[in-house]
């Protein structure tokens, strides 16, 4: 579904690169600024400021759970260590650009349970880090396919922001004191170590997963327990396709590093995993990779969910 579908050597290499992010409606192939691209607004430096002291304990068995205290969401911890990463070509729904499979190992970390809320979003807007929307309703995700008051509806509050501007998913991700996941460290928390095909087992069902002939919309985030991965991070198929650090490159698995694959440096869009509400079962597979340039408009079914590093602070 492609339509949706090395560190620096020197500070000052930093800055010039930074120099050059451009914003998110700029023309795509630019690199994904991993810094605010404007100077700290007032909210960014309150925050900057709040909750320093606050960190999760080690990440080192799965079943930990930690509440962020900036959005009260509940991560899930993956721990160190290998998986599996891509389809093999005995798969018969797996496009070229999940191939090779290939084992990866990464560091632990912990990744949000759920998808990022239309509630948590308004408190990142209120803190002056996130953006108000500024287009049209449709476009914007201020509406949902069967909901013209999605967004601003409290009864929608735990329902997946509908969020079109990778940028401005990472936005969030920073204001909360974390940052999107890697493509690898997506897949191995919806799959975990066993290779399966689905984060629940290697079997599609409308009782694990919201997707095309299931629903007419999207779900609450914390549904569906019983399609939780085996890290308990839940909807990583269905409800909303999710934004990923990495840019998209449809044969960056024949090269991809082994040990914290980053992605390449730069692309034409950020990839999008997991599957959205009008999906068919084939791009609810853990392996199915797609794409969108940074600013992306669709149908209804794009959001997010945040990660963080072992460790981090």
């Amino acid at each position: 579904m492609k339509a949706l579908g090395g560190l620096s050597a020197s500070v000052l290499l930093i800055f010039t690169l930074h120099a050059c992010v451009q914003s998110a409606a700029s023309p795509s192939g630019q690199p994904f600024s991993p810094t605010p691209k404007n100077s700290a607004s007032a909210g960014e430096q309150a925050q900057s400021s709040r909750d320093l002291d606050q960190r999760p304990p080690a990440c080192t068995k799965v079943g930990q759970r930690w509440i962020s205290p900036r959005d009260g969401v509940t991560l899930a911890c993956v721990p160190a260590g290998e998986f599996l990463m891509g389809s093999t070509d005995g798969d018969p729904q797996a496009r070229s650009e999940e191939m090779p499979q290939h084992r990866v190992y990464l560091d632990a970390f912990w990744i949000d349970r759920t998808e990022a809320t239309n509630a948590n979003f308004t408190k990142c807007v209120a803190d002056e880090v996130c953006h108000p929307r500024r287009y049209t309703p449709y476009l914007d995700g201020v509406t949902s396919a069967t909901r013209l008051d999605y967004y601003s509806n409290p009864a929608y509050a735990n329902y997946p922001l509908i969020l079109y501007d990778a940028d401005e998913a990472q936005t969030y991700c920073r204001w909360a004191g974390r940052r999107l996941p890697t493509e690898a460290e997506w897949e191995k928390a919806a799959r975990g170590t066993d290779g399966r095909i689905f984060p629940w087992g290697d079997t599609p069902g409308c009782a694990k997963a919201t997707y095309f002939g299931c629903v007419k919309d999207t779900i609450p985030v914390d549904s569906l327990e019983t399609g939780a991965s085996p890290y308990g991070a839940l909807n990583m198929a269905g409800n909303v396709w999710e934004w990923v650090a990495d840019w998209y490159d449809p044969s960056y698995y024949s090269r991809s590093m082994i040990h914290n694959p980053m992605g390449p440096v730069m692309g034409k869009g950020h990839v999008l995993r997991g599957g959205g509400w009008r999906s068919i079962d084939q791009d609810l597979r853990v392996t199915a990779r797609s794409s969108g340039p940074v600013e992306h408009y669709f149908d209804n079914q794009i959001g997010f969910r945040c990660a963080m590093s072992d460790g981090a602070p």
